[in-house]
């Protein structure tokens, strides 16, 4: 296993995802809520993408982060780098998978420092999100984090828009 960095905001810790994070994934995917995913009520297509999140970090050196509270080590949504090799570009990713959590600002809070770390520590010179087009929780998301929609970017899938986020150096510290 590929040691990762943790990251901390003021009320988050972010840390590599780890198998006992299934449950909540698993839960996520077969809720009405993950529709926008592809995953979406399939376990084993659902098992399988949780597997490539692990992977990813053993890959490539880096992925999406499992978000926990400070102090608390239960998952709570999944936030980070993600660059599969048929992804047009780097992509921040993020999905919150407990429920009750949405609208709280921790996916605003995961995401500034994970796109502090692309830019400063992985060294990205630009990174998207790629949402599709009724996900407006997500469009939100990405506009509050500065992203403006890129109608010329090129996208991993039919009816994909590409949010293309401004470089920031804000939002979290390594721990």
């Amino acid at each position: 296993m590929t040691s990762a960095p943790t990251l901390a905001t003021e009320r988050l810790h972010l840390r590599r995802p780890a198998p006992g994070d299934w449950p909540v994934f698993r839960d996520f995917m077969m809720s009405d809520r993950s529709a926008a995913f592809g995953s979406h009520l399939d376990v084993g297509k659902s098992w399988r993408a949780f597997a490539a999140e692990l992977g990813h970090w053993d890959i490539f050196g880096y992925g999406m982060w499992a978000v926990t509270r400070q102090g608390d080590d239960n998952a709570l949504g999944l936030v980070g780098p993600w660059t599969p090799p048929d992804w047009p570009e780097t992509e921040i990713g993020w999905m919150i998978l407990a429920e009750g959590v949405e609208g709280t600002g921790i996916a605003t809070e995961a995401a500034q420092a994970a796109l502090t770390h692309a830019f400063d520590v992985l060294g990205w010179n630009t990174a998207v999100s790629y949402i599709g087009p009724g996900n407006t929780r997500s469009i939100r998301l990405a506009i509050k984090l500065g992203a403006v929609l890129d109608e010329a970017a090129k996208a991993p899938g039919a009816d994909t828009l590409v949010y293309r986020h401004p470089r920031t150096t804000k939002g979290a510290r390594h721990v």
